[in-house]
Protein backbone atom coordinates (compact mmCIF):
# COMPACT_ATOMS: atom_id res chain seq x y z
CA UNK A 1 0.00 0.00 0.00
CA UNK A 2 1.50 3.38 -1.00
CA UNK A 3 2.18 6.42 1.16
CA UNK A 4 -0.90 8.11 -0.76
CA UNK A 5 -3.54 5.49 0.33
CA UNK A 6 -2.16 5.14 4.20
CA UNK A 7 -2.41 9.25 4.64
CA UNK A 8 -5.82 8.90 2.93
CA UNK A 9 -7.14 6.03 5.41
CA UNK A 10 -6.02 8.00 8.45
CA UNK A 11 -7.21 11.46 7.28
CA UNK A 12 -10.47 10.56 5.48
CA UNK A 13 -12.51 9.04 8.28
CA UNK A 14 -11.89 12.31 10.55
CA UNK A 15 -13.20 14.32 7.80
CA UNK A 16 -15.98 12.53 7.17
CA UNK A 17 -16.95 12.64 10.25
CA UNK A 18 -16.84 16.33 10.45
CA UNK A 19 -19.23 16.13 7.70
CA UNK A 20 -21.50 13.83 8.64
CA UNK A 21 -21.83 14.86 12.52
CA UNK A 22 -24.39 17.36 12.36
CA UNK A 23 -26.39 15.22 10.46
CA UNK A 24 -26.81 12.99 13.18
CA UNK A 25 -26.95 15.17 16.06
CA UNK A 26 -29.19 17.87 14.88
CA UNK A 27 -30.33 19.50 17.94
CA UNK A 28 -26.80 19.63 19.08
CA UNK A 29 -25.87 22.83 17.77
CA UNK A 30 -21.57 22.50 18.19
CA UNK A 31 -21.79 19.66 16.22
CA UNK A 32 -20.65 22.01 13.16
CA UNK A 33 -17.45 23.01 14.98
CA UNK A 34 -15.58 20.14 14.27
CA UNK A 35 -15.23 20.58 10.36
CA UNK A 36 -14.94 24.62 11.08
CA UNK A 37 -12.18 23.79 13.29
CA UNK A 38 -10.51 21.43 10.60
CA UNK A 39 -11.41 24.36 8.17
CA UNK A 40 -9.38 26.93 10.22
CA UNK A 41 -6.52 24.59 10.54
CA UNK A 42 -5.84 23.25 7.21
CA UNK A 43 -6.74 27.56 6.15
CA UNK A 44 -3.95 28.41 8.39
CA UNK A 45 -1.33 25.56 7.45
CA UNK A 46 -2.32 26.56 3.71
CA UNK A 47 -1.40 30.08 4.16
CA UNK A 48 1.67 29.26 6.26
CA UNK A 49 2.59 26.75 2.98
CA UNK A 50 2.13 29.40 0.64
CA UNK A 51 3.96 32.13 2.65
CA UNK A 52 7.23 29.63 2.96
CA UNK A 53 6.53 28.82 -0.76
CA UNK A 54 7.16 32.86 -1.74
CA UNK A 55 10.28 32.82 0.74
CA UNK A 56 12.21 30.99 -1.30
CA UNK A 57 11.77 34.00 -4.64
CA UNK A 58 12.30 36.47 -1.58
CA UNK A 59 9.20 37.86 -1.71
CA UNK A 60 8.76 39.64 1.11
CA UNK A 61 5.14 38.99 2.39
CA UNK A 62 3.81 40.33 6.04
CA UNK A 63 2.55 37.30 7.60
CA UNK A 64 1.64 38.82 10.85
CA UNK A 65 -0.71 41.49 8.84
CA UNK A 66 -1.85 38.74 6.39
CA UNK A 67 -3.13 36.43 9.49
CA UNK A 68 -4.70 39.12 11.31
CA UNK A 69 -6.61 39.35 8.04
CA UNK A 70 -7.16 35.83 7.13
CA UNK A 71 -8.74 35.89 10.99
CA UNK A 72 -11.41 39.01 9.73
CA UNK A 73 -12.37 36.92 6.81
CA UNK A 74 -12.32 33.41 8.37
CA UNK A 75 -14.82 35.11 11.47
CA UNK A 76 -16.88 36.79 8.74
CA UNK A 77 -17.71 33.54 6.83
CA UNK A 78 -18.19 31.62 10.23
CA UNK A 79 -21.18 34.14 10.40
CA UNK A 80 -21.91 33.50 6.17
CA UNK A 81 -21.06 37.06 5.55
CA UNK A 82 -21.89 35.99 2.03
CA UNK A 83 -25.32 35.93 2.33
CA UNK A 84 -26.36 37.76 5.48
CA UNK A 85 -23.92 40.65 5.57
CA UNK A 86 -22.47 41.14 2.27
CA UNK A 87 -21.80 44.40 3.11
CA UNK A 88 -19.70 43.30 6.16
CA UNK A 89 -17.59 41.40 3.60
CA UNK A 90 -16.56 43.98 1.16
CA UNK A 91 -16.02 46.45 4.22
CA UNK A 92 -13.42 43.27 5.19
CA UNK A 93 -12.09 43.20 2.40
CA UNK A 94 -11.73 46.87 1.80
CA UNK A 95 -10.16 47.55 5.13
CA UNK A 96 -7.76 44.28 4.51
CA UNK A 97 -6.59 46.35 1.38
CA UNK A 98 -6.46 49.16 3.29
CA UNK A 99 -4.26 47.97 6.01
CA UNK A 100 -1.98 46.59 3.80
CA UNK A 101 -1.13 48.60 1.79
CA UNK A 102 -0.64 51.22 5.05
CA UNK A 103 1.35 49.23 6.80
CA UNK A 104 3.81 48.30 3.97
CA UNK A 105 4.37 51.93 3.12
CA UNK A 106 6.26 52.06 6.88
CA UNK A 107 7.79 48.18 6.79
CA UNK A 108 9.44 49.14 3.22
CA UNK A 109 10.86 52.76 4.28
CA UNK A 110 14.58 51.45 3.54
CA UNK A 111 13.92 50.05 0.40
CA UNK A 112 10.93 50.73 -1.48
CA UNK A 113 12.12 48.43 -4.49
CA UNK A 114 9.95 45.34 -2.86
CA UNK A 115 6.78 47.14 -1.80
CA UNK A 116 4.87 46.24 -4.97
CA UNK A 117 5.89 42.75 -4.53
CA UNK A 118 5.37 42.28 -0.89
CA UNK A 119 1.90 43.72 -1.16
CA UNK A 120 1.17 41.17 -3.63
CA UNK A 121 1.92 37.95 -2.19
CA UNK A 122 0.88 39.44 1.35
CA UNK A 123 -3.09 40.54 -0.40
CA UNK A 124 -2.56 37.03 -2.93
CA UNK A 125 -2.04 34.04 -0.17
CA UNK A 126 -4.90 35.82 1.94
CA UNK A 127 -7.26 35.78 -0.98
CA UNK A 128 -5.94 32.80 -2.55
CA UNK A 129 -6.41 30.44 0.65
CA UNK A 130 -8.78 31.80 3.42
CA UNK A 131 -10.92 33.62 1.35
CA UNK A 132 -11.63 31.08 -1.46
CA UNK A 133 -11.83 28.44 1.29
CA UNK A 134 -13.76 30.23 3.56
CA UNK A 135 -16.91 29.67 1.82
CA UNK A 136 -16.73 25.77 2.42
CA UNK A 137 -17.05 27.43 6.04
CA UNK A 138 -19.93 29.49 5.26
CA UNK A 139 -21.46 26.27 3.93
CA UNK A 140 -21.26 24.32 6.88
CA UNK A 141 -23.00 27.12 8.98
CA UNK A 142 -24.97 28.81 6.38
CA UNK A 143 -27.79 26.51 5.19
CA UNK A 144 -30.69 25.45 6.77
CA UNK A 145 -33.17 25.39 3.68
CA UNK A 146 -34.03 21.83 4.84
CA UNK A 147 -32.04 19.43 7.71
CA UNK A 148 -29.05 17.96 6.85
CA UNK A 149 -28.65 19.45 3.09
CA UNK A 150 -24.73 21.58 4.65
CA UNK A 151 -24.10 17.91 5.18
CA UNK A 152 -25.23 16.82 1.21
CA UNK A 153 -23.54 19.65 -0.10
CA UNK A 154 -20.32 19.24 1.68
CA UNK A 155 -20.59 15.37 0.87
CA UNK A 156 -21.23 16.03 -2.38
CA UNK A 157 -18.64 18.47 -3.08
CA UNK A 158 -15.64 15.92 -1.33
CA UNK A 159 -16.78 12.87 -3.43
CA UNK A 160 -17.07 14.93 -6.52
CA UNK A 161 -13.67 16.90 -5.95
CA UNK A 162 -11.34 14.32 -4.42
CA UNK A 163 -13.13 12.07 -6.82
CA UNK A 164 -11.75 13.83 -9.73
CA UNK A 165 -8.36 14.64 -8.17
CA UNK A 166 -8.10 10.31 -7.65
CA UNK A 167 -9.59 9.72 -10.93
CA UNK A 168 -7.21 12.00 -12.58
CA UNK A 169 -3.76 10.77 -10.67
CA UNK A 170 -4.42 6.84 -11.00
CA UNK A 171 -5.60 7.05 -15.18
CA UNK A 172 -2.82 9.38 -15.56
CA UNK A 173 -0.40 7.55 -13.92
CA UNK A 174 -1.58 4.18 -15.74
CA UNK A 175 -2.54 5.33 -19.49
CA UNK A 176 -0.97 8.80 -19.39
CA UNK A 177 0.55 9.70 -22.64
CA UNK A 178 -0.61 13.13 -24.12
CA UNK A 179 0.74 15.71 -21.67
CA UNK A 180 -1.95 18.57 -20.50
CA UNK A 181 0.25 21.36 -20.06
CA UNK A 182 3.94 20.12 -19.91
CA UNK A 183 5.33 23.91 -19.51
CA UNK A 184 3.40 23.84 -16.07
CA UNK A 185 2.73 20.40 -14.85
CA UNK A 186 4.66 18.09 -16.99
CA UNK A 187 2.96 15.08 -15.09
CA UNK A 188 -0.67 16.36 -16.07
CA UNK A 189 -2.06 14.12 -19.15
CA UNK A 190 -5.16 14.32 -21.14
CA UNK A 191 -5.79 11.26 -20.12
CA UNK A 192 -5.79 11.64 -16.76
CA UNK A 193 -7.74 15.02 -17.28
CA UNK A 194 -10.49 12.68 -19.04
CA UNK A 195 -10.49 9.83 -16.12
CA UNK A 196 -10.99 12.74 -13.69
CA UNK A 197 -14.32 13.89 -15.27
CA UNK A 198 -15.53 10.47 -15.35
CA UNK A 199 -14.68 9.77 -11.72
CA UNK A 200 -16.51 12.94 -10.34
CA UNK A 201 -19.59 11.97 -12.75
CA UNK A 202 -19.68 8.75 -11.19
CA UNK A 203 -19.97 10.07 -7.45
CA UNK A 204 -21.95 13.17 -8.46
CA UNK A 205 -24.48 9.91 -9.76
CA UNK A 206 -23.74 8.13 -6.56
CA UNK A 207 -24.64 10.83 -4.44
CA UNK A 208 -28.01 11.73 -5.85
CA UNK A 209 -28.55 7.88 -5.79
CA UNK A 210 -27.57 7.23 -2.29
CA UNK A 211 -28.06 10.06 -0.21
CA UNK A 212 -28.89 13.52 -2.10
CA UNK A 213 -32.00 13.00 -4.18
CA UNK A 214 -32.89 16.85 -3.61
CA UNK A 215 -30.06 17.48 -6.70
CA UNK A 216 -31.32 15.19 -9.42
CA UNK A 217 -28.86 13.39 -12.16
CA UNK A 218 -29.47 16.36 -14.63
CA UNK A 219 -28.22 18.97 -12.07
CA UNK A 220 -25.52 17.16 -10.23
CA UNK A 221 -23.53 15.70 -13.03
CA UNK A 222 -22.99 18.67 -15.38
CA UNK A 223 -22.32 20.41 -12.04
CA UNK A 224 -19.38 17.87 -11.14
CA UNK A 225 -18.47 18.17 -14.43
CA UNK A 226 -17.69 22.16 -13.99
CA UNK A 227 -15.75 21.42 -10.73
CA UNK A 228 -14.10 18.75 -12.48
CA UNK A 229 -12.89 21.28 -14.84
CA UNK A 230 -12.20 24.29 -12.34
CA UNK A 231 -10.41 22.27 -10.08
CA UNK A 232 -7.61 21.18 -13.19
CA UNK A 233 -7.69 24.89 -12.92
CA UNK A 234 -6.59 24.87 -9.31
CA UNK A 235 -4.60 22.44 -9.76
CA UNK A 236 -2.45 24.10 -12.45
CA UNK A 237 -2.61 27.45 -10.60
CA UNK A 238 -0.67 26.10 -7.97
CA UNK A 239 1.39 24.23 -10.07
CA UNK A 240 2.59 26.88 -12.04
CA UNK A 241 3.61 28.81 -8.84
CA UNK A 242 5.46 26.05 -7.30
CA UNK A 243 7.48 25.50 -10.68
CA UNK A 244 8.13 29.61 -10.17
CA UNK A 245 9.48 28.92 -7.06
CA UNK A 246 11.74 25.93 -7.69
CA UNK A 247 9.32 23.61 -5.59
CA UNK A 248 7.85 20.36 -6.50
CA UNK A 249 5.56 20.32 -3.27
CA UNK A 250 4.62 23.12 -0.97
CA UNK A 251 5.20 21.15 1.62
CA UNK A 252 6.21 17.22 3.05
CA UNK A 253 3.31 17.14 5.72
CA UNK A 254 1.24 14.42 4.29
CA UNK A 255 3.01 11.07 3.11
CA UNK A 256 2.17 10.83 -0.83
CA UNK A 257 0.12 14.26 -1.28
CA UNK A 258 2.66 16.78 -0.66
CA UNK A 259 1.73 19.56 1.46
CA UNK A 260 -2.00 20.44 2.54
CA UNK A 261 -2.14 23.25 -0.47
CA UNK A 262 -0.98 20.45 -2.73
CA UNK A 263 -4.46 18.92 -1.58
CA UNK A 264 -6.42 22.10 -1.35
CA UNK A 265 -5.78 23.81 -4.71
CA UNK A 266 -8.65 22.28 -6.52
CA UNK A 267 -11.21 22.66 -3.27
CA UNK A 268 -10.07 26.47 -2.95
CA UNK A 269 -11.12 27.09 -6.18
CA UNK A 270 -14.29 25.01 -5.76
CA UNK A 271 -15.66 26.19 -2.70
CA UNK A 272 -17.14 29.75 -4.28
CA UNK A 273 -19.03 27.60 -6.81
CA UNK A 274 -20.62 25.45 -5.08
CA UNK A 275 -21.38 28.34 -2.51
CA UNK A 276 -23.29 30.58 -5.02
CA UNK A 277 -24.75 27.08 -6.86
CA UNK A 278 -26.20 26.03 -3.55
CA UNK A 279 -27.69 29.89 -2.86
CA UNK A 280 -29.33 30.23 -6.25
CA UNK A 281 -30.68 26.58 -6.27
CA UNK A 282 -31.90 25.36 -2.70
Amino acid sequence: MNERLITALFALPVLILSIVLPYFLPNYSAANWLFVIIAAAALVAGLFEFYTLTKTLELKADASTAYLGAAAFFIAFLFDAPTKTPDLLLLTIALFVIAVLVTQTFRFQKDFTKMLTGIGVTILGVFFVVFLGGFLVSVRVGFETFPGLSTKLLGFFFLVVMGSDTGAYYVGKKFGKRKLVPKISPNKTWEGFVGGILLAIGFAALSTFLFFPELPYQVSIPLAIVMSIVGVGGDLAESAMKRGAGAKDTANILPGHGGLLDRLDSLLFNAPILYYFARFYF
